[in-house]
């Protein structure tokens, strides 16, 4: 046997990966692992053309969140991102509630993702590539901090504009976030602490992982154009519709959310987080709207009702 030449001589056999990776667990290829162990193939088109789909539910006190509308909207995606999976439906919830179960986590963010996946040859025709499936769960985190939902943030509004939808299809949860980090670098040189990017006609349309609502006279209003049909941005419309305060969805443009009497934004990670400021502009006077805080508070109060939330399975 001829010995290995110095260059080959210098190949490791393993990847050994000295980051820290928050405590959680991830599901991929059949086995359950510490989230620090859960890798994807540099030739995966996940990460090479973000040629994926996504979703993201959350567990709070131990209960998923509307966790049905969630795996709608995956399931919708893969289909129509032309990908399969190798799991039904029934299977990709009792391995999400698993990663939950196994991390120990009563609070959670819990993500399923499908990429393209690669082809055994690196070939460029997507229809080769065997379709993948991902799920974790860590610990659960917000858009904003303690302090920010206590005082509202400081948002920016940033001349980038999203991604067109008849380029991108927002109603497919999507890894497309260069124009939204370039929004989010505009907000920081700003003094901000995040940002609104517009639509292709001007008018502000949503922030990195976030929808926006203004409150106007009594009545919300959230953009309609371009934007991810988030699942919190939902619940906000059907929240006002228990309670009767007047929602649509429509065109917002700068001065309509200027000018607004509260403004808040949704997301997944941090429910209904409060506004305070735009640009340099104070809303409601610089203090956490009424609306905001009674949506708030119905928010967080359905998280413990079973018909919007599915307990965890822990044993």
């Amino acid at each position: 046997m001829t010995e290995l030449s110095p260059v080959l001589s210098a190949i490791d056999q393993h990847h050994i990966d000295k980051r820290r990776y928050p405590h959680g667990i991830a599901f991929m290829d059949g086995q359950y692992l510490p989230m620090s162990e859960a890798k994807i193939s540099v030739l995966d088109w996940g990460l090479l053309h973000s040629d994926a789909t996504y979703d993201t539910v959350h567990v709070w006190n131990g209960r998923f969140f509307r966790l049905n509308l969630h795996l709608d909207r995956f399931l919708a995606g893969v289909e129509r991102l032309r990908m399969k999976l190798p799991y039904d439906r029934e299977r990709i919830a009792s391995i999400l509630d698993r990663c939950v179960a196994l991390s120990g986590h009563q609070s959670a963010y819990v993500e399923m993702i499908c990429t393209r996946g690669s082809s055994p040859t690196f070939s460029r025709d997507p229809r080769q590539a065997e379709n993948r499936f991902i799920a974790f769960a860590v610990p659960y985190g917000s858009v904003a901090n303690k302090e920010q939902l206590e005082r509202g943030l400081h948002v920016a509004i940033s001349e980038t504009v999203r991604i067109p939808p008849n380029s991108v299809d927002p109603t497919i949860k999507n890894y497309h976030w260069l124009d939204l980090v370039k929004g989010l670098f505009d907000a920081y040189d700003k003094g901000a602490e995040t940002a609104l990017i517009l639509d292709t006609n001007g008018h502000v349309a949503e922030g990195p992982g976030f929808n926006v609502f203004l409150v106007k006279d009594g009545s919300l209003r959230t953009p309609a154009f371009g934007v991810l049909p988030g699942i919190t941005r939902r619940t906000v419309l059907d929240l006002c519709a228990e309670i009767g305060l007047p929602a649509s969805a429509g065109e917002i443009t700068r001065d309509d959310i200027k000018t607004a009497d509260e403004v808040f934004i949704t997301s997944t990670a941090g429910g209904i987080m409060p506004v305070t400021r735009i640009d340099d502009t104070k809303i409601s006077k610089g203090q956490v709207g009424s609306v905001t805080r009674r949506l708030t508070n119905l928010y967080w109060q359905k998280h413990a009702d079973p018909a919007w939330s599915t307990a965890v399975i822990y044993a």
